[in-house]
């Protein structure tokens, strides 16, 4: 990819300055060959490097300032100097004058040597461009923020009133117009802003008068915009053709799928429909294609926890059990084991409801209750398909759970989870299933219990000292001089005082004196007393570790282990 100006070419760049090696680049290169993507777009994607590295490399090489978009406010006659759509094409954004010179216009650039762009800009504005490096997702973010509804506001009010001078009825507007491109950008537009903002979740609301659309970010949802109710039946049924819906359906539920590539990166979307008082409503869990095989160390175990993890995972048989409500992350424990045990000399197959990311060399089974594959009877099924290790997305019912017992005592190694608050309560749960305790104690060889906090935000947490109340809900004493943070809010963590989340554990190992009490029908407490005396964390004990290490906040502690 040859830049002409001054004779650059990205690979050497970032050759030159130890990003990636000789090899790599070769590696990019022949697979970048054919795709129409940048060689950048290419290493970024494979994984060979990352965007920050690569935008480090080229302001050092190229002796560019380097910005982050997110701690700067663009001056609104700066914003309406280019149209959203040019900058939009050229992942570009001016920012600001330079103080050299009035001329002089920084503009923020993924790719500083693209000549193309500046040239454009240069003809726009009659204004000379200064190149200013940052990354694409900085970038996308920021165009997301200033000129993301720009362009889909104004489509939208013109076909707002178009409908309203046919006065049309609005029922009539499911059928009409699904296609049209507002409703169409719209939808696309709330997608990928959505992912940009790393939402999990999309809630489309119809209330009386408006449709509120929420993100949910690191568990807690946010209210984004709202729109004119009378869009709700066009975009509802927008949303129903490419999720493979019925269109006409409007009083039942409805579940779909969309797959929708954003930033070159592919999301399965599943999408549910309810009805409501005020029109259905609609709720979109987003999921990357590769967000749910995380490394191990990614998952924020401790170096402790990692440990007993390990340990747990080289058993040959047994039932290892993740639990914990729905959204506390076990799904992605469950996978990270998986990927883990995924060698070429086992057979590893799944049953699931649904099949929530495909891991190359696992045979995935979707349950279907309409052609009479549930989880019990495709596991009866997969024991005849000699398996080594099996997972089970969740033991439901009796029936599940003594077939998962009889095939991890027969020499099969059972991975699945349960809905229960603690380690200790799971074991108690098997039992009022109506599982024999002698066979809970024979097969379970560990349960991990897990629940996410969120992680305050690194730039704008502020310290305080841990007052009387703080230092009792820490189990500390009165008068202990301890720090904790709070969560403070800036323009990197959208003002939410949060940016991502992290895992608390609660792992409990099944030993023999373990075994011997759950044998005997012990109750939770007595097995948690145990536990605790040989060395395991309550999820609380775990949480409170984040607190004093300035982690999280005790807010956050509390929300995780309320009742523990």
């Amino acid at each position: 990819m040859e830049y002409n100006r001054k004779k650059l070419r990205l690979g050497d760049v970032l050759v030159d300055s130890g990003v990636i090696s000789q090899e790599q680049l070769e590696q990019g290169l022949k697979l970048q060959k054919g795709t129409g993507r940048k060689l950048g777009e290419t290493l970024v994607d494979e994984g060979i490097a990352t965007e920050e590295a690569i935008a480090r490399a080229l302001s050092n090489q190229l002796g560019y300032d380097m910005v982050d978009l997110q701690n700067v406010t663009v001056p609104e006659d700066i914003l309406g100097l280019v149209p959203g759509n040019v900058l939009e094409r050229y992942k570009v954004l001016p920012f600001e004058y330079s103080p050299d010179s009035v001329n002089l216009l920084r503009v923020a650039m993924a790719d500083p040597m693209d000549m193309a762009a500046m040239d454009d800009i240069t003809i726009i504005t009659n204004l000379q461009v200064e190149p200013v490096v940052s990354t694409t997702r900085s970038i996308m973010l920021a165009l997301d923020k200033y000129f993301g509804n720009v362009e889909v506001n104004s489509a939208l009010e013109e076909y707002t009133r178009e409908k309203e001078s046919q006065m049309a009825e609005q029922e009539d507007m499911y059928s009409e117009d699904v296609n049209n491109s507002p409703i169409v950008q719209l939808v696309k537009t709330v997608i990928e802003q959505a992912v940009r903002q790393r939402a999990s979740d999309i809630h489309i609301e119809p209330m009386e008068h408006q449709v509120r659309i929420r993100y949910r970010i690191d568990g807690a949802l946010y209210e984004k915009v709202t729109y004119s109710i009378r869009l709700l039946p066009a975009m509802v049924a927008r949303i129903k053709i490419i999720g493979g819906m019925d269109i006409a359906e409007k009083r039942k539920p409805q579940d779909g799928r969309i797959t929708q590539v954003v930033d070159r990166q592919e999301f399965d979307i599943r999408v549910s429909i309810l009805p409501t008082v005020y029109g259905e409503k609609v709720v979109m869990r987003l999921t990357s294609k590769n967000a749910l095989t995380k490394e191990k160390s990614q998952l924020g175990f401790k170096p402790k926890e990692l440990k007993k993890f390990d340990h747990i995972l080289q058993n040959p048989h047994g039932i290892i059990l993740v639990t914990g409500p729905t959204g506390s992350g076990k799904s992605t424990t469950l996978y990270t084991a998986l990927s883990e045990l995924n060698k070429e000399d086992v057979n590893i197959i799944t049953v699931e409801d649904p099949v929530e990311a495909n891991i190359d060399g696992i045979n995935q089974v979707q349950t279907n209750n309409k052609a009479d594959l549930t989880f019990a009877s495709a596991l009866r099924s997969i024991l005849r398909q000699d398996p080594d290790i099996i997972m089970i997305g969740e033991i439901r019912d009796q029936e599940t759970a003594s077939i998962a017992v009889q095939a991890s005592i027969t020499g099969h190694l059972v991975v699945s989870t349960l809905h229960t608050n603690s380690a200790a309560g799971t074991i108690t749960r098997l039992m009022d299933m109506g599982i024999e305790p002698y066979l809970i104690a024979d097969s379970t060889v560990g349960v991990i219990a897990q629940r996410l906090v969120r992680r305050l935000c690194p730039e704008c947490k502020k310290a305080k000292k841990a007052n009387a109340d703080e230092l009792e809900l820490l189990c500390r004493e009165p008068g202990e001089d301890i720090t904790i943070y709070e969560p403070c809010g800036c323009s990197k963590c959208d003002g939410t005082g949060f940016r991502g989340r992290i895992g608390v554990y609660e792992i409990m190992e099944i030993t023999p004196a373990l075994k011997s009490i759950i044998s005997k029908s012990g109750d939770a407490d007595a097995i948690k007393e145990k536990a605790l005396e040989e060395g395991m964390n309550t999820l609380r004990m775990s949480a409170t570790e984040y607190v004093l290490d300035g982690i999280t906040s005790i807010n956050e502690m509390m929300k995780v282990s309320f009742d523990l």
